[in-house]
């Protein structure tokens, strides 16, 4: 633990802190206990902010003492270094939720997200009904433009509440400043800003989004959603304390963009038919689940006693078998991904954010 990061929390920043309406300063939990792959050390403090405001206020007073934070939601897409962290984990807890007429919807940064597309689906609202099951908070949803089934909440967001870290101030911003695109935002992989609240326009008329699995169908969003919570269930990507295969950090890779001569070279070297690819304005979008298994990484590689595995349910998951360390972790995914660049040419990047370690490591 760093001497200088626990001395710049402890005395006054600490005190101002715990006198901030919303704010409570607790025992840190280790990163174990905040992630979705159960693994990560302990930071040196922890912060639980309750309310919009005072989650503006907690990384204010943090970034004016220098003490390196990460602000945490569901824990859902982050891979964290064991040991001793040296840095305070502010804990997003403002979950407020408001639907109003006309499908219009405001969410806290801290609120399940799975909980809001379950309230909207309730309300016959359209929009984001095929990204149900996707664990974490509603603040992550846009930083790394959560997708699935075909959808993907860019469809619908208009704008976010950020705190904007540089200058101190908070307020709302449209969307065409976050520069959205396929798992991506200029949010992701920086920390200029912390989002708040994020605001979305659904449809009122009940009618789902075309469904990819559904081969495009639109059916009732109650429908849709209990299709989509089947599907992702079966792949082993609807949390489940007791399922090892749901101890997870989700889709591990990005879907890869490559040039149209390399999708050509790489469908001639597998030679199946019906090779997923999906063109984009600057190439193709290739499957990387599809691409790690002709690679010859089968489910709950490598072997049925290893720490960490490639689920029992879907390749594109490394999962945490019950005593998994971050090590281990990165070592699968290391190997992983050696293992597609060898076979096709292609470097597999991880969508999770890593925290006190990388790849590499």
């Amino acid at each position: 633990m760093s001497d200088s990061c626990k001395a710049r929390f402890e005395g006054r920043v600490a005190e101002n802190l715990s006198a901030t309406p919303g704010v409570e300063v607790i025992d840190p939990p280790a990163f174990a206990q905040l992630t979705t792959l159960r693994i990560g050390g302990t930071p040196v403090a922890a912060v639980r902010a309750k309310t919009s405001e005072a989650l503006a206020t907690a990384v204010s007073l943090l970034d004016e003492a220098q003490v390196p934070l990460l602000v945490v939601g569901g824990g859902s897409n982050l891979v964290v270094a064991d040991g001793e962290l040296d840095l305070v984990v502010v804990l997003a807890e403002n979950d407020a939720l408001e639907i109003a007429a006309g499908g219009l919807v405001r969410a806290g940064a801290g609120a399940v997200w799975d909980e809001v597309v379950a309230a909207t689906v309730e309300e016959g609202l359209g929009g984001i009904e095929a990204l149900s099951g996707i664990p974490g908070s509603a603040g992550a949803v846009p930083v790394q433009n959560v997708g699935a089934y075909g959808a993907e909440v860019s469809d619908v967001l208009t704008r976010v509440n950020l705190y904007n870290r540089s200058t101190g101030e908070s307020g709302w911003v449209p969307i065409s400043e976050l520069e959205l695109a396929y798992r991506y935002s200029n949010l992701k992989f920086t920390s200029r800003a912390v989002v708040l609240d994020i605001e979305m326009q659904l449809d009122p008329t009940g009618i789902s989004v075309p469904l990819r699995h559904m081969k495009n169908r639109r059916i009732s969003v109650a429908a849709a959603r209990a299709s989509v919570l089947e599907v992702r269930a079966s792949k082993g990507m609807v949390l489940d304390a007791t399922d090892h295969d749901t101890w997870s950090a989700g889709s591990f890779f990005t879907n890869p963009v490559v040039d149209s001569a390399l999708a050509d070279a790489i469908d001639a070297q597998v030679g199946e038919e019906g090779m997923p690819r999906f063109p984009q304005e600057n190439g193709e979008k290739l499957s990387a689940a599809w691409l790690i298994e002709r690679a010859g990484f089968s489910r709950g590689f490598p072997a049925e006693d290893a720490p960490a595995r490639l689920s029992t349910k879907h390749t594109l998951a490394l999962t945490n078998r019950g005593n998994a360390k971050a090590s281990d972790i990165a070592s699968l995914a290391r190997t992983v991904r050696d293992g597609v660049e060898e076979k096709f040419g292609v470097r597999l990047v991880p969508e999770p954010v890593w925290v006190g370690m990388s790849i590499d490591d």
